[in-house]
């Protein structure tokens, strides 16, 4: 169905069920309480609430009710930074990321937009918001810390379902040095640069995704991987399904009312983030011009937009306030200033109204022409798509919102704003960015690497397009490993593809330790570290390269992975190659074996002994619903085998000590694992959450899930009622 035909049904169907807006608040919770009364939530035995409605609206209005059940504080910690609110909850030291935000989103804005929304989306938003406030009703020791009622056009400030959107790649100390008229100090900068050096490699970010071809597949069937990195607990897991054609399964972003990744009855679609550059950055030549400034483009002078944004922050038992002056061009905001004097805006994607359609609409599309329709929106700017249906077709999009720009620049690096050569020519079409569909591989991936990869022999080729479609200058240690596990195999199945997924393999350390070993064997008899190192080199010259809990040279090789990156990673980056590739380059280095005499002498330290198991470093530990979790090491936590996805772990686990801890405990990486089988008449899944699914610690299912997790044991999916038979914990009705 073509997406103006299916927009158009929604508007119908909605203006047709549209209420008017209460008059007073009594008259408004009655008609919250009328509209439950049609509203179904069934929490399974692991407390995931799959919701049924007669409408798409019924079943928004339980499923944000039900989020609001499991994990308020997240909803709304989600909202106050979107709308830029958060200060008015944490205090001064938020103000200038409120400021970020509200440089791009303000009410007035959104309540704009909201009343431009088609029909149908309005009375999606207007469930939305019916559906918090009529939790936080009935609800009355849930105790919001500032968002006490949540409007519809609010639902417009968050529409794209990933941990970071693209205004927060705006650096925070520039911004504050710009519009806080003082330069940060350089003893802070200093500390900052301090940090950033010794800091271990930061934990890719992203996701994995996966779609096998049915030729491939021992069934006849096509199956994807779905497997967000994220940070822990970040989102929820439920079922949608309406009367209207909604019936959708995956992860949730707290608070948003649409599936982010997962599938419904015909397809199903995985996001991981992109290479794509869809940022610039423009240098503007400003002048003081009477009381205000203006900036060169062209042969013009353009006069710099100046705005006042206030931003209240919590100071003590009340609000104060800080007020800015903030200045644009016809780029976007300022964020900063060069040492030159030139001044630096921003230019972004923004585009709530058309994000929140098409994270919306793909839910519902049931074959690969419907969700094609809805790309057409062009609003993901962050994310690529790795998709599979029942039909057979698996695809893979590289993004959908390029815009289209001179090859001539750098767009890495800021660019002249005062040329008009410079500006964004409109967006590429759809057909015109790195894609695939039923490749004669098999199949196709993406780990948050480049598309060159993506289907083996049969990817896109990197040289028929622009440089600014992919960013990414190496292969990474993920990519290597998720080509070696797909192109190595046939005839996968649901088991298979899951046991793919958990592949032990850390091609990283395949690729680095013979130069560590060959390093070794090349010192003197008489060489102190001769002696010194020969057992640890005994141990990872024996090693297979896999991880596992028992496993002492995955520890010791993870600590000196981490030591000798810190070494060499400045040098690296001089010589424009990769910390891995540099190693091996570079050839025997006497810094390799000095890093594995502190990795050694850092695990013995810390636990006693060099000959450490993996499992009892690497560890997953939930013992409260704080965002910004204590982890102690007298609290109790379990063993993970898999490691970061810095050395090619397909399944991820970013894990580092905290509070002074010895044991180092995962905050991201592998939050929602879920592999889906697409039939003809049935879909068949199985995942695994984090943790569990409630947000509060005295429910069971706050941890019921972290040994099946830490293992990769997944459990079935329940999508259909008949599987919910003899697997039901509680049936009710919003507010009952």
């Amino acid at each position: 169905m073509k997406l103006r035909n299916l927009a158009l049904l929604f508007s119908i169907a909605c203006a047709l069920q549209a209420q008017p807006t209460a008059s007073s608040p009594g008259a408004e919770l009655a008609r919250w309480t009328k509209q439950a009364q049609g509203i179904a939530i069934i929490r399974d035995d692991w407390g995931i609430a799959h919701i049924y409605g007669k409408t798409d609206a019924d079943t928004v209005f339980g499923m944000i009710y039900a989020q609001c059940e499991d994990d308020f504080n997240r909803v709304e910690t989600n909202y106050l930074t979107s709308l830029g609110r958060t200060a008015e909850a944490e205090g001064e030291g938020k103000i200038y990321q409120d400021l970020r935000m509200k440089m791009f989103i303000t009410p007035e804005l959104l309540k704009k937009l909201y009343a431009e929304s088609p029909v149908w989306l309005k009375t999606l938003m207007n469930s939305w918001a019916a559906g918090l406030n009529y939790c936080l009703a009935k609800h009355p020791a849930v105790k919001p810390r500032v968002i006490r009622r949540f409007e519809p056009w609010m639902a417009l400030s968050f529409t794209e379902g990933s941990i970071g959107g693209d205004i927060e790649r705006i650096d925070l100390n520039q911004l504050e040095a710009f519009y806080g008229k003082q330069p940060i100090a350089q003893a802070r900068l200093s500390s900052i640069e301090d940090a950033k050096a010794n800091a271990p490699e930061p934990e890719p970010s992203g996701s994995n995704g996966v779609a096998i071809a049915p030729s491939n597949t021992k069934d006849g069937k096509a199956l994807l991987l779905i497997n967000p990195h994220t940070s822990f607990f970040f989102r929820s897991e439920l079922q949608m399904v309406s009367q209207e054609g909604l019936n959708t399964y995956g992860a949730v972003t707290w608070g948003q009312f649409f599936i982010y990744q997962g599938f419904n009855e015909k397809a199903g679609w995985m996001h991981t983030s992109s290479g794509v550059d869809v940022i610039d950055e423009y240098l503007e030549t400003v002048t003081k011009k009477g009381t205000g400034y203006v900036y060169a483009f062209g042969k013009d002078q353009k006069p710099v937009i100046a705005t006042q944004i206030t931003v209240p922050y919590k100071d003590g038992a009340k609000l104060g306030e800080k007020k800015f002056t903030v200045y644009r061009t016809q780029h976007g905001p300022v964020i900063r200033q060069q040492q030159d004097g030139k001044w630096v805006s921003i230019h972004l994607m923004q585009e709530p109204l058309k994000a929140l359609q098409e994270s919306y609409l793909r839910t519902k599309a049931r074959n690969y022409k419907a969700y094609r329709e809805t790309m057409e929106l062009k609003a993901n700017s962050s994310n690529n798509t790795i998709y599979a249906d029942a039909d057979g077709t698996i695809a893979y999009y590289h993004g959908n919102f390029i815009p289209r720009r001179d090859t001539h620049f750098d767009w890495t690096k800021p660019v002249d704003g005062s040329d008009p050569a410079t500006e964004w020519k409109g967006l590429h079409a759809v057909d015109e960015i790195p894609q695939l569909k039923n490749p004669e591989s098999g199949w196709l991936y993406n780990v948050n690497n480049w598309p060159w990869s993506a289907a083996g022999a049969n990817s896109p080729k990197k040289e028929m397009f622009p440089a600014y479609v992919e960013t990414g200058r190496f292969e990474s240690a993920r990519g290597v490993h998720a080509m070696k596990v797909l192109s190595t195999k046939r005839d996968f199945t649901l088991e298979s593809l899951l046991a793919a997924a958990y592949d032990s393999y850390l091609p990283w350390f395949e690729k680095t330790i013979p130069t560590l070993l060959y390093s070794y064997d090349g010192l003197k008899a008489n060489d102190p570290l001769k002696a010194k190192l020969a057992e640890q080199v005994k141990v990872l010259r024996g090693w297979d390269y896999r991880w596992a809990v028992d496993s002492v040279p995955t520890a010791l090789a993870v600590f000196w992975g981490e030591e000798v990156q810190r070494r060499v990673r400045e040098e690296a980056r001089k010589a424009g190659n990769s910390a891995e590739d540099y190693i091996v380059m570079s050839g025997p280095k006497p810094a390799l074996l000095d890093a594995l005499a502190a990795a050694s002498a850092k695990l013995e330290a810390d636990f006693g002994s060099w000959k450490t198991p993996w499992g009892e470093i690497n560890r997953f530990q939930r013992l409260t619903a704080d965002i910004a979790h204590p982890f102690s090491d007298a609290g109790p936590s379990i063993p993970v085998a898999f490691t970061s996805a810095v050395w090619g772990s397909l399944a991820s686990f970013g894990a580092r000590p905290f509070n002074g801890s010895k044991k180092w405990y995962g905050t991201s990486g592998n939050s929602f694992v879920a592999v889906v089988e697409f039939g003809k008449d049935r879909v068949r899944a199985v995942a695994v959450t984090a943790g569990g699914e409630s947000g509060a610690p005295g429910s069971k299912h706050f941890n019921d899930q972290a040994q099946r997790y830490s293992t990769g044991d997944l459990r079935e999916v329940y999508f259909y009622k008949d599987q919910l038979k003899g697997h039901t914990e509680r049936e009710y009705r919003p507010g009952q």
